[in-house]
C-alpha cells in the first residue's frame, strides 16, 4: 500500500501558532474524515499540560473556525485544549457531497462533521477520553446540542444564539435528551428568535440551564467580539462543568 493510501482518513498535523493579537498556544492543523467520506478541517488550540479537558467548537453558517479565535485561546491558556472545526463546505473542510436541492434546506448531514471531531479527539490518548465539552454558535449551537444528546460522553455545552429549529435542526427534543447534563445559554436580546427559543429551551430537560441574555450584542459569535467578557463566561462555565 502506497504512504498516500495508508495516510487517507487519518489526521494530517500541521504546527501553526495562533493569529497576532491572540495569546501564542500552539495550535495544530488536523483533518479527519466523517463517516460519509467528508474531508474535515479543523484547529487543535493545546494546553501547556496533558492530559486535559477538551471542548468543541462548532461555527455559524457560512463562517469558519476561525471565528472561535479568541476563545480557543483563552481555553488552552487554561488548560482546556479546543478543537475548532470547518463544517463541511465551509474553510477548508470537503464539499457536501448530496447534490440535491433540498439539501441545502437541510444540514442534518453536518451532525457528521461533529461527530467526527469527537472520533477525533477519542483516538487522541492525551484528550477526549474523558471531560469533554461543545460549543456551538446560532446553526452550530443546534449541532452541538444534537450532538450531545446522541452521546453520554459530552459532559457540557454552551450554546450561543441556539435556535428551536434551524434548516431542520430541532433542538427543544434533543435537550431534553440531554438530560441531567448542563446546558450554558446566551443571546442577545434583539435576536428575536434567539431570544424566544432560548426562554422555551431552559425549561427542556432536567439539568442545570443556565441562561444569560444581554443587549446589542448581535448573534452568534459576534457576540463574543462585540462583548468580550462573553468569552470569560464560557471559559468560566466549561472550568466548572467538564
Amino acid at each position: 500500500m502506497s504512504r498516500p493510501a495508508r495516510l487517507a482518513g487519518a489526521a494530517v498535523l500541521l504546527l501553526a501558532w495562533a493569529a497576532p493579537g491572540v495569546s501564542a498556544v500552539p495550535v495544530t492543523s488536523v483533518t479527519f474524515r466523517a463517516k460519509d467520506g467528508v474531508q474535515i478541517a479543523g484547529a487543535l488550540y493545546q494546553p501547556s499540560r496533558r492530559p486535559a479537558p477538551c471542548v468543541i467548537l462548532v461555527h455559524m453558517l457560512t463562517r469558519s473556525r476561525d471565528d472561535w479565535q479568541a476563545l480557543a485561546s483563552r481555553l488552552a491558556d487554561a488548560g482546556i485544549a479546543a478543537l475548532a472545526i470547518d463544517l463541511r463546505g465551509h474553510g477548508s473542510s470537503g464539499a457536501d457531497p448530496r447534490t440535491d436541492p433540498d439539501a441545502t434546506q437541510d444540514l442534518s448531514a453536518d451532525l457528521l462533521d461533529v461527530q467526527a471531531a469527537r472520533a477525533f479527539l477519542a483516538s487522541r490518548p492525551d484528550l477526549g477520553l474523558t471531560n469533554v465539552g461543545i460549543a456551538g454558535a446560532s446553526i452550530g449551537a443546534n449541532l452541538a446540542v444534537l450532538a450531545a444528546a446522541s452521546d453520554p460522553t459530552i459532559r457540557s455545552i454552551a450554546l450561543l444564539s441556539p435556535g428551536l429549529e434551524y434548516r431542520r435542526l430541532y433542538t427543544e427534543a434533543a435537550l431534553k435528551k440531554y438530560g441531567e447534563r448542563p446546558a450554558l445559554m446566551i443571546a442577545s436580546q434583539e435576536d428575536g428568535y434567539a431570544t424566544r427559543s432560548v426562554r422555551r429551551l431552559e425549561k427542556a430537560g432536567t439539568g442545570v440551564r443556565e441562561v444569560r441574555l444581554v443587549n446589542g450584542a448581535g448573534h452568534g459569535t459576534v457576540m463574543l467580539a462585540r462583548q468580550p467578557d462573553l468569552i470569560s463566561l464560557v471559559l468560566e462555565w466549561f472550568q466548572r462543568t467538564l
